[in-house]
């Protein structure tokens, strides 16, 4: 068997246990391994792209969103597929003979705030991307939700009381021909 349709088929299978999930995010090839290291965009880059997240690569600008160094922003130095880490400048750890080395952080506890768009595949995958509808911004989604929610709240509401009252007057008549029989 060809080993391009192995893979065909491998992915063809989708599996929710999480012993294989982890086996095969781990025993994936280095060129898979490429979507595993998508990181969100800031809202500028949201809206100007139209696109949620993308995949980080040298070069980018991202702020880090989890952990002991939250909030800081930094260049991305490096990128270990086989770890599946990366490495941000400035942010280093001290080894007990005073050496800095640059501290791993998972690409998917930062955001990117500024795309190294200097290759033009990087470009065309956005265009292609992107080619979907216009994201808005969060302030008219929520303004559009609120405006949406209580007249579905209401709809339901409806539709459960004239379902109560259908069942009461149901025990209600039968509570009579009860009576009538006695």
């Amino acid at each position: 068997m060809p080993q391009a349709s192995l893979y065909r088929e491998l992915e063809a299978v989708k599996t929710t246990k999480p012993r294989k999930q982890h086996k095969r995010m781990y025993q994936a090839p280095l060129h898979r391994r490429y979507k595993h290291f998508s990181a969100h965009l800031s809202l500028q880059l949201k809206a100007s792209h139209n696109t949620n997240s993308i995949p980080v690569r040298v070069g980018d600008t991202v702020q880090i969103m989890r952990g002991d160094r939250k909030g800081f922003e930094g260049k991305v130095t490096g990128v270990d597929r086989k770890k599946y880490r990366i490495s941000v400048e400035g942010v280093t750890r001290e080894k007990v003979d005073g050496t800095a080395t640059p501290t791993p952080i998972h690409p998917s506890k930062v955001r990117i705030l500024r795309l190294n768009l200097d290759d033009k595949r990087r470009k065309e995958a956005l265009k292609r991307k992107s080619s979907g509808e216009k994201v808005e911004s969060p302030e008219e989604t929520t303004a559009k939700e609120s405006e949406t929610r209580p007249i579905k709240k209401q709809r339901k509401r409806r539709k459960k009381v004239s379902r109560q009252t259908t069942v009461k007057t149901e025990k209600h008549k039968l509570t009579k021909k009860v009576e009538k029989d006695a």
